[in-house]
């Protein structure tokens, strides 16, 4: 499926900036959908709020989390782990919003990942002066699949390392609307987001919403 088909070949694909082998920057991907998606995650959350997850080590997260999907990402002090319902009301969490799930597709078809199929979708809110901290996304089954990461409201700085995590990372600005693709030989590269700075935004207020989607299960 190509960026053409989903949108019947009225938009001209959008500027890119490759990374890393694997890795790019899909400038502004989101921002024609960013009003549909902000609505959709609302929704979702109203039924599966935020919440600050402890770490298996009993720290709290700094970052505010919800998922949807057929899998969410938790942690707790058993560890860090993918499950089919939300552990705060025992329900399954919500479906990946359509007009979520049609961009996730076509962001990836766009850096080369043709077959992408998400069945998780992390949902990740920063207030200023949160972050998070260098790691690997190393929990889900299929390495082949790509992450599509979709940001929202106030700029972040993206650290891209490499497959160590003592390597150097790139610092990499990403703005409302932009959408950051890895996989290939960069699926396993050390990754987090530098300390958000004080800001507002008008689509989001003071926070950046960050939507992660990859195959977990």
């Amino acid at each position: 499926m190509s960026t053409a088909d989903l949108f019947g070949g009225l938009l001209a694909p959008p500027p890119e900036t490759p990374v890393a082998p694997g890795a790019v920057l899909l400038h502004g991907f989101a921002l024609a959908d960013a009003p549909a998606i902000l609505a959709a995650i609302g929704a979702v959350t109203a039924q599966a709020p935020f919440r600050q997850m402890t770490t298996p080590g009993g720290f709290r997260m700094s970052v505010a989390m919800s998922n949807c999907g057929p899998l969410g990402w938790i942690t707790d002090r058993r560890g860090y782990r993918y499950a089919p319902l939300d552990p705060d009301s025992g329900q399954p969490w919500p479906a990946i919003p359509p007009v979520l799930l049609r961009l996730a597709l076509a962001a990836a078809a766009r850096a080369d990942f043709e077959h992408f199929i998400p069945d998780a979708c992390l949902i990740n809110r920063y207030a200023p002066g949160s972050k998070m901290a260098l790691h690997q996304d190393r929990d889900e089954h299929d390495f082949t699949q790509p992450i599509v990461s979709v940001s929202l409201g106030l700029p972040a700085t993206f650290l891209f390392g490499g497959l160590e995590r003592s390597d150097k990372a790139a610092r990499v600005p990403l703005v409302h609307g932009d959408v950051f693709v890895w996989g290939g030989p960069a699926r396993l590269r050390f990754h987090g987001i530098a300390p958000l700075k004080d800001g507002s935004h008008p689509a989001t207020g003071a926070c950046r919403i960050n939507l992660t989607l990859r195959k977990a299960g």
